[in-house]
């Protein structure tokens, strides 16, 4: 048995999100159906994180375990291969150690959230990117995202669907800087709640556009309280951009 750790990119329009589901598509069960394919085993793929429906991933580390006797290259191409033609690709395949684990080894994610601030349609960029017809103020943004930096209750940024045993993570980065016409914010965490990073984009969207002020992000923070919670982004803005893990 052979642990491969995958690199995977993908774009999450066409499925329900990473983890397999029942009601329809997932990523996960495109990457184990070729691996089936390309093995004849059934494998279970594990990721660094779970990704909702709509939203993409640069570089989602995941890792398979395989019996078959192959090379880490030949099964990379194997599975871009049988991918085709959901929009997946495997990047970087290389066999790890039995104990490592795409999951419960990583310490750090990090995501990017992508906002069009233009009034033109996206020609290129449907579905890859939350477009908004109004200019938004990237510097406010950027200040108001200081007051979410540090360990605090999200309540208020978390998903009433949440299943994590506590609403208390530590943000490493928040940063809002405009790229061109468009906006970036990243954000780095150890781990996030669900929906937390949309959740928090939405409301530093709203400072943008100067309906909220600055200081409305770290009371909404305070009021640990759904109810707080100005707006959602939608997903087809947010990337899986990086896993971190001790060996890196």
């Amino acid at each position: 048995m052979t642990r491969f750790a995958l690199t995977l990119e993908y774009d999450g329009a066409p499925f329900l999100g990473l983890q397999r589901q029942t009601s329809g598509p997932s990523v996960q069960q495109a990457v184990e159906a070729a691996a089936l394919r390309v093995t004849g085993e059934t494998a279970t793929l594990h990721s660094a994180g779970r990704t909702d429906a709509g939203v993409h991933a640069l570089a989602m580390r995941s890792h398979l375990d395989i019996e078959k006797p192959i090379e880490a290259f030949r099964l990379m191409e194997a599975l871009n291969a049988h991918l085709r033609p959901d929009p997946v690709a495997v990047t970087a395949c290389e066999a790890v150690a039995d104990d490592w684990h795409a999951r419960f080894s990583c310490t750090g994610r990090e995501y990017l959230y992508r906002i069009a601030s233009r009034r033109a349609p996206l020609a290129l960029d449907a579905g890859r990117a939350w477009q908004m017809p109004q200019p938004l103020d990237a510097d406010a943004m950027h200040r108001a995202a200081r007051a979410l930096v540090g360990q605090h209750d999200f309540t208020t940024f978390r998903s009433a669907h949440c299943q994590s045993a506590s609403p208390l993570k530590t943000l490493d980065r928040l940063d809002v800087a405009r790229a061109g016409e468009e906006v970036h914010i990243r954000a780095a965490a150890r781990s996030f709640l669900h929906h937390q990073v949309r959740s928090m984009v939405g409301c530093l969207a709203l400072v943008g556009m100067g309906r909220w002020r600055e200081e409305q992000i770290g009371e909404a923070l305070e009021a640990r309280d759904r109810a707080a919670l100005g707006l959602n982004a939608p997903p087809q803005g947010l990337y899986f951009v990086a896993a971190t893990y001790p060996d890196d």
